[in-house]
């Protein structure tokens, strides 16, 4: 098999994990990244001596990523670390870090809610149970020849009981499943329906209660984590090329060649997009003319997942004080409203009614924040598009809203951390815009396309769609699979490799 060219456009977890394995192999890559460091959307940053997560926070399906990880030969020289999370609301105060313990915190909380509760876990322990069994296994992507046909066989098996749930609740919203259970004035309505993304597929929700027993993180960051790939990819002489935006996907004659970056031509025998989906062909592909003029209109039309309004804080507490309000690193503040709408993207008031979380980078590691001082970040998700998509191109109103939803959710995360507007010596916020900037994600899509089984992309969502109409093109990002997430783009990556030969 002779070595071929590749050129990687995006250094998310799915180009870093494409370029490994094909540099693993003897191809020459060349990974193209418009951001000064790689990671994309897991990375992270320092401000001031403060360390913080550029977007991902936890990832699950650990067998899978352990054993890329190994393949590539960097497990060791990542920390990974279970994460868990403190539930809090006016019902409940539990730190959750297993299945079990989710439900024992709702029963303690909602006991007059016993028998609805009850008709609710009959259904979803049979979605957890189903897949429990399917994450227990690496997936079969990540093998080849006779392991990937044994891997297979034994992946379908433990995963027939998710398949036939997933059927049953395909178009099914959570919110429409929960409907059929509980009362929708009710908090447990509430709090149910606006776990994970809004309005998700209820075929999800089973995947989603497994990360309480199958939840991590990565201890000196998740750039650290983005690093060991870099270096690695390098070391099996790839080359990476940071601060250098790729305009162009250039074609000839139906086929991919090439890129232009910096005004500059690059040729490569295989073009790998681990990027956004939607840029790929309606900005990038020079000539559109290429995709069918029926999957430009769906792809300009689909729908992406919501983006998220951050606040990072730079604490002059040290983190024994600040674990004395956290008690550990992550906080889920369940403090939603009736009447909160992420639909409404006129509610100038949403962000003073949603739930937020708490995430403290020094508390996982001390060596993340200067001595005696502590991080902290809050999260909320954003209404897409928010107050005509943050002030309408104005600058000043752009300021304006980003300034008061800073502080909003600060004074609203004093119900965890007293007083932490007088505590803070470095204030920072992201706004979607903020993440759209940096990822090239469209409107800040936080993972990939929209969760809403209603509004979905690819018909199949259990699938990955790395082909292109353009020969030699692939996209090789968590955009191949409906969901996205880390998984999705590990998935991606491996099969993009496997293209190439």
């Amino acid at each position: 098999m002779a070595n071929k060219s590749v050129i990687i456009i995006g250094s998310g977890m799915g180009g870093l994990i494409a370029g490994n394995l094909l540099a693993k192999k003897g191809h020459k890559v060349t990974l193209f990244e418009s951001h000064s460091s790689p990671g994309g959307y897991t990375a992270g940053f320092y401000r001031k001596g403060f360390y913080f997560e550029s977007g991902t926070l936890s990832f699950e399906a650990s067998p899978s990523i352990f054993k890329a990880m190994r393949d590539i030969g960097v497990f060791d020289r990542v920390s990974f670390v279970r994460q868990k999370a403190r539930w809090v609301s006016e019902d409940f105060d539990s730190t959750v870090d297993s299945y079990h313990g989710f439900k024992s915190m709702l029963y303690g909380a909602f006991l007059s809610e016993k028998d609805s509760l009850d008709r609710y876990f009959s259904e979803v322990d049979k979605m957890h149970k189903a897949s429990s069994l399917q994450g227990k296994i690496p997936m079969p992507f990540l093998y080849s020849g006779f392991p990937q046909l044994w891997a297979t066989v034994g992946f379908i098996l433990s995963t027939m009981k998710s398949m036939i749930l997933s059927k049953k609740y395909a178009d099914l919203t959570i919110g429409e499943f929960n409907a059929r259970i509980f009362d929708k004035d009710s908090k447990l309505y509430r709090f149910l329906t606006n776990l994970g993304y809004p309005d998700m597929g209820a075929w999800v929700v089973g995947g989603m209660m497994t990360m309480f027993d199958d939840y991590w993180t990565v201890h000196g960051g998740m750039q650290s984590w983005a690093n060991a790939l870099a270096e690695n990819l390098q070391r099996l002489g790839g080359e990476l090329r940071l601060s250098s935006l790729v305009e162009k996907i250039l074609t000839r004659d139906g086929a991919a060649i090439g890129v232009s970056s910096k005004n500059t031509n690059f040729y490569a025998d295989y073009i790998i997009s681990a990027c956004d989906y939607k840029k790929t062909f309606l900005k990038l592909l020079d000539d559109r003319s290429l995709a069918p003029k029926d999957l430009l209109e769906r792809i300009e039309k689909a729908a992406v997942s919501e983006s998220f309004f951050t606040v990072y804080l730079g604490l002059n507490i040290s983190n024994d004080e600040l674990k004395g309000h956290l008690k550990i690193p992550y906080v889920l503040y369940i403090d939603d409203k009736p009447g909160t709408d992420i639909h409404n993207p006129d509610d100038e008031e949403f962000f003073q009614k949603t739930s937020i979380s708490l995430y403290s980078p020094s508390m996982m590691n001390p060596d993340l924040a200067p001595t005696g001082k502590s991080s902290l970040m809050l999260q909320a998700l954003s209404p897409p598009g928010w107050m005509q998509n943050w002030g309408g191109g104005s600058r000043q109103k752009y300021k304006q809203l980003k300034e008061k939803v800073r502080k909003t959710l600060i004074r609203r995360a004093e119900a965890i951390v007293p007083n932490l507007s007088s505590l803070a010596e470095f204030e920072d916020a992201a706004t979607p815009l903020t993440y759209e900037r940096y990822t090239h994600n469209t409107a800040g899509a936080s993972s990939a396309w929209s969760w809403n089984p209603k509004k979905k992309f690819f018909t199949n969502v259990m699938g990955a769609y790395i082909e292109t109409p353009v020969k030699n093109l692939y996209v090789g990002s968590c955009w191949t699979n409906q969901i996205g997430g880390v998984p999705g783009a590990l998935i991606a990556a491996y099969l993009c490799a496997k293209k190439v030969k």
